[in-house]
């Protein structure tokens, strides 16, 4: 089976086979088609687009392109949570010790920031010591011990997405929802899991804009997860301004480990809860979501999840004694304020432009070799809907490098508006797809 072949049929709007797809990701793999052709199939895929029996197919290729994790000797369900990419999103390192603790494990494999959204693992490896490239027989140690563990992508999941994405990420084909479909759920099957809940992030600050673009990619997923076997649900969640108050590495660990004692932002804690709970109901741990709410509520209150999340951070390495002494963990030298040049309501602080202004400082990447600061960030002190005086802070810049500092502050300046009146906000769960 020819390559020309195969992406001529592409190319011209056709529907391929499961045989053409597999012929695709095995070349993707061995290498057995030169880039300039997986670019060229990649770009058809973009233009042209694919059937969701297509989208499947691919997906469950992808899969088999690596090896696909199962768990004997570890009984019970085996659930995971993935969000599409928020700014200020620490709801994995609140929700996973909070599922754990109720008794369904959590194999969860996660990737780093790219851009103005940040990424799981950057927020880990703040927690000194804390090592998420575990090997696959470590992976199933950590499950076994403690019920949960948070790792990267290894080299023998899904190896072909490795490359095809690497690929999307220099041909302007990133934006496919067949690709962000299989990139994203192949990794999830992989995981041997039976639960999967999707955070779809919509607005400013995600990579989906539009509303109607996000409900598709969420319906997208569901339907490749059901399609795999692996029950399925998607939430579309506004992500106009951050989640939470803390944008950066430590700083997200601070408020993380400050929710699941009880203390942290209502919007993160809601959130968190939510997802957690359909996590539980869909591992069939809970009956219903009135029942998952009630234990993940309970856990919270009761301080497991915390403990949770001590063991976690011990079994891969790190410190955990960050837990009761945030001093342990990375701090920026110098602080700076962003003040309110009028008093009135906070109606809008855009979340792109606050990921973007945290990025300059140091705690994103602008390309996948970038090095970041773990210390450095913004803290957010006034959310859209408080009111404010002139002269009080909007938002606090913790920063190492004074160079930096202008450039993150004017960004801040034009994701803040302030208003005479606020208007109507968005909720924080704007749909929820079956």
């Amino acid at each position: 089976m020819r390559a020309f072949d195969i992406i001529r049929r592409k190319r011209d709007g056709l529907v391929l086979d499961s045989s053409e797809i597999d012929a695709f990701v095995a070349a993707a793999t061995s290498g057995a088609w030169p880039d300039y052709q997986l670019s060229a199939m990649l770009m058809a895929i973009r233009l042209r687009g694919m059937t969701a029996e297509e989208t499947a197919c691919l997906t469950r290729a992808m899969v088999r392109s690596g090896v696909q994790l199962d768990w004997p000797g570890l009984p019970g369900a085996k659930a995971d949570k993935h969000s599409t990419g928020g700014v200020g999103d620490k709801t994995s390192l609140v929700l996973v010790p909070l599922v754990a603790a109720c008794g369904v494990m959590v194999p969860m494999i996660s990737g780093r920031g790219l851009g103005h959204t940040g990424g799981t693992l950057d927020k880990l490896e703040a927690i000194p010591g804390f090592r998420v490239g575990l090997s696959l027989s470590e992976f199933r140690e950590a499950l076994a011990k403690v019920g949960c563990a948070m790792i990267g992508q290894t080299a023998e999941i899904a190896p072909a997405d490795r490359k095809l994405y690497a690929l999307r990420d220099v041909t302007a084909t990133v934006d496919s929802i067949p690709l962000i479909s299989a990139s994203i759920m192949s990794k999830k099957i992989a995981e041997g899991i039976s639960a999967l809940v999707m955070d779809v992030k919509c607005g400013r600050g995600a990579f989906m804009k539009d509303r109607n673009d996000a409900r598709k990619l969420a319906e997208s997923l569901v339907a490749i997860g059901r399609a795999n076997g692996v029950r399925t649900e998607a939430l579309l969640t506004s992500m106009d301004a951050p989640l939470g108050r803390a944008v950066g590495n430590s700083l997200e660990v601070i408020e993380a480990l400050e929710t699941l004692k009880g203390r942290g932002p209502a919007d993160l804690e809601a959130l968190s809860i939510s997802l957690a709970a359909r996590m539980l109901r869909l591992s069939e741990a809970a009956a219903n979501d009135k029942e998952s709410e009630r234990m993940i509520r309970a856990t919270l209150a009761s301080g497991r999840g915390l403990e949770k999340f001590r063991q976690m951070i011990e079994q891969q390495g790190g410190d955990p004694r960050i837990v009761d002494d945030f001093k342990r963990l990375p701090v920026a030298p110098y602080r700076a304020t962003l003040q309110a040049e009028r008093s009135g309501v906070v109606s809008e602080l855009d979340a792109e432009l606050a990921g973007r202004a945290s990025m300059i400082l140091g705690a994103g990447r602008e390309r996948a070799e970038d090095t970041v600061d773990p210390a450095v960030g913004v803290m957010v002190q006034a959310k859209p809907g408080d009111r404010v005086q002139a002269g009080s802070p909007i938002v606090e810049l913790h920063y190492r490098d004074a160079s930096r500092l202008d450039a993150a502050r004017a960004l801040l300046r034009n994701a803040c508006r302030i208003e005479d009146e606020a208007p109507a906000q968005l909720p924080l769960i704007l749909e929820t797809i079956p």
